[in-house]
């Protein structure tokens, strides 16, 4: 009896501290990602933006959300399951938000679409694509542990919560978050690159986090700042083109008009 005792002691403090932790590890994800959507918002947001956007080739959606630091926050996907959107685009997604968010800042917002001609040879920032690579543990297992999760994919425990990914990509999808100063990147993938970018901006205006008055971009307009260019002419020998102010991306099968997308706050 003493010895069964001494075993149910043990077992009862071992689920104790487990438990402890685990709502330790929860509290220090909230505290991180205090201000930022939760998964159900985001969820809501991406569905909303996916049904308004027609362009592309209207495909389901994974979407990311980072914080100011580029731990991830949420992850969620429109869709019946996470079969119905392109597998590889969870990942992609977070990728967007990472470098939307690193590449931000309070007085300059630069989209992931922004960078694209900017990152090609010649352009201004050339090889930084290279930078950040993504921690494919974290993507496709957490904490390291790669594999095994993949139930979890897009659920509120997705195993992207609350580790940092890394990785940057540079074609349309990715958005700095905005309250009046940033507070972290979103990513949206699933469709064509520019359809990408047309549903990450309504998804962030959903969220009501495009609060970007005073906020500087390459796009210009201040009712857009940081919007995708299409300013990419043919020229002779070269496949892709120039962009003629160095940020522009090309366009896209189904290409939607940029200019109706709401104005940001």
């Amino acid at each position: 009896m003493q010895a069964f005792n001494r075993l149910t002691v043990l077992t009862v403090a071992i689920a104790l501290s487990l438990a402890s932790g685990a709502a330790y590890a929860q509290k220090g994800k909230s505290k991180a990602c205090r201000g930022l959507p939760s998964h159900a918002a985001l969820l809501a947001a991406l569905d909303a933006a996916v049904a308004t956007e027609g362009s592309g080739l209207n495909h389901e959606m994974w979407a990311t959300i980072v914080n100011r630091d580029g731990k991830v926050c949420a992850v969620a996907f429109s869709g019946d399951d996470r079969g119905s959107q392109w597998p590889g685009s969870r990942a992609i997604s977070a990728q967007k938000a990472n470098t939307a968010n690193a590449f931000s800042l309070d007085g300059l917002s630069l989209s992931t679409a922004n960078l694209y001609s900017a990152v090609s040879p010649g352009g201004s920032l050339y090889g930084l694509q290279h930078s950040n690579p993504v921690d494919t543990a974290v993507a496709y297992g957490g904490n390291g542990h790669a594999g095994g999760n993949a139930n979890k994919y897009g659920q509120p425990n997705d195993p992207l919560v609350g580790n940092f990914v890394g990785g940057v990509n540079v074609f349309g999808g990715g958005l700095g978050l905005y309250n009046g100063s940033i507070i972290g990147g979103l990513g949206v993938s699933g469709d064509t690159s520019c359809a990408d970018h047309m549903i990450a901006w309504r998804t962030r205006d959903n969220l009501g986090l495009d609060n970007l008055s005073g906020v500087n971009g390459v796009a210009n307009p201040p009712t857009h700042p940081d919007n995708i260019i299409y300013d990419i002419t043919s020229q002779a020998g070269q496949q892709e083109g120039v962009s003629a102010g160095g940020f522009g991306h090309p366009t896209c099968l189904n290409t939607g008009d940029e200019t109706l997308l709401p104005p940001v706050q």
